[in-house]
C-alpha cells in the first residue's frame, strides 16, 4: 500500500493550515485507563518531534472530575511549557489559572458552553453565568502575558437540547472574543454536524464581524462526518483544526461523544490536497501506535490502521 496519497491541488483552498493537537488532553481525558506520567510525557515529546506546531498538554481540572488528568502538574513540570512549541493547558477557573501560572505556562484555554444544559452539567453554571467565571481568568492571564484560547462546546447539537441555533453559538463566541480570547475553537462535541451546517456557522460568524482567522474547528467523528466537515471548513477559509493523534478522545460530560478527528486522517487528506501543515505522518503514526499499545487497544484512526 502506498504511504502517501496522490496530490491534486485545489487552488480555492488555503495553502497552509495549523493543526492544534489535542490528543494528550482531550484524547486521554476520556480513557478509562490511567496512563502513566512517563508515557504521557513521551507521547507529547513524540508529537512535538513529529512537527505538530501546538500540542495541548493537559488540564488543571479538579482530579475528582477528570481523574485521568490528576497528574497535570507533574506532566507540565517535565515539559518545556515556555519553549518554542506552545504546550497549552486547559484551565476551568481561577484556581486552575493559579496552578498554570505557578508552573510557568504561557498558553491556556478556557472551555465554554453554547447551551444551558451543558453549561449546568459541565460548568455548574448557566450560559450567562459562565462569562462572570471566565472574565477574571482571561483578565489575569492577559495581564501576565499569557495567551488565551476559548473553546465553545455543543456548537452543532446538544444531547439534551437537540439542534443548536447558530445565532446562539455566535453570541457566546463573540462574548469570549470580547473578553480577550485570541482564538475561538468551535466544537462539534457530539459529532452531529454536517458540511452545510459548518458552512452556515462560519458564515454567521462572518456576518457578525468575526473573521475566519479567529476561528478554529473541533470535530468529533461520532457519525463519520469529521473529515467531510473539515473539508467544508477549509472551503470556508478556516485554517486551524483541532485533531487528536490516533483519533483518541470524547467528552467525559457527554456520553454520546466519541473520538476526535484523527490527526493522521486529517494529515492524509491535507497531503492529498497539497496543503502544507509541517507534520511528519510516519512519525505521527509511530507515536499513535505506541499510545494505542499503552492503552491496550487498536487505534480508531483509519490511516493509523492502514499504515501501521
Amino acid at each position: 500500500m502506498t504511504a502517501l496519497p496522490m496530490v491534486e491541488r485545489d487552488p480555492s483552498l488555503p495553502d497552509r493550515v495549523t493543526i492544534y493537537e489535542v490528543g494528550p488532553r482531550d484524547g486521554l481525558q476520556n480513557e478509562s485507563a490511567i496512563v502513566p506520567v512517563d508515557v504521557k510525557v513521551a507521547f507529547i515529546q513524540e508529537l512535538v518531534a513529529a512537527g505538530l506546531p501546538i500540542v495541548e498538554a493537559t488540564s488543571f481540572v479538579h482530579p475528582k472530575w477528570v481523574p485521568q488528568l490528576a497528574d497535570a502538574a507533574e506532566v507540565v513540570d517535565r515539559l518545556p511549557v515556555s519553549g518554542r512549541v506552545p504546550l497549552p493547558v486547559l484551565v476551568p477557573n481561577e484556581r486552575g489559572l493559579d496552578r498554570a501560572l505557578e508552573a510557568g505556562v504561557r498558553h491556556i484555554a478556557i472551555f465554554a458552553s453554547a447551551t444551558e444544559t451543558f453549561a449546568e452539567r459541565n460548568l455548574n453554571s448557566s450560559v450567562e453565568g459562565q462569562f462572570a467565571m471566565f472574565e477574571p481568568v482571561v483578565r489575569r492571564a492577559l495581564a501576565e502575558g499569557v495567551d488565551v484560547r476559548a473553546y465553545v462546546s455543543m456548537c452543532f447539537g446538544d444531547p439534551w437540547e437537540g439542534p443548536v441555533d447558530p445565532a446562539q453559538v455566535v453570541r457566546v463566541g463573540r462574548r469570549l472574543l470580547d473578553l480577550g480570547a485570541s482564538q475561538l475553537s468551535l466544537g462539534d462535541t457530539i459529532g452531529v454536524g454536517t458540511p452545510g451546517h459548518v458552512a452556515r456557522l462560519v458564515r454567521e460568524f462572518g456576518d457578525a464581524g468575526v473573521p475566519v482567522d479567529r476561528l478554529a474547528m473541533h470535530f468529533h467523528d461520532t457519525y463519520g462526518q469529521a473529515l467531510s466537515n473539515a473539508l467544508a471548513a477549509l472551503r470556508c477559509g478556516i485554517t486551524t483544526f483541532d485533531a487528536s493523534a490516533g483519533g483518541l478522545g470524547g467528552c467525559p460530560y457527554a456520553e454520546s461523544a466519541t473520538g476526535n478527528l484523527a490527526t493522521e486522517d486529517l494529515v492524509w487528506m491535507l497531503d492529498g490536497l497539497g496543503i502544507e501543515h509541517g507534520v511528519d505522518l510516519a512519525a505521527l503514526v509511530k507515536a499513535s501506535v505506541t499510545m494505542a499499545k499503552a492503552l491496550g487497544r487498536e487505534s480508531p484512526s483509519a490511516v493509523v490502521r492502514a499504515l501501521a
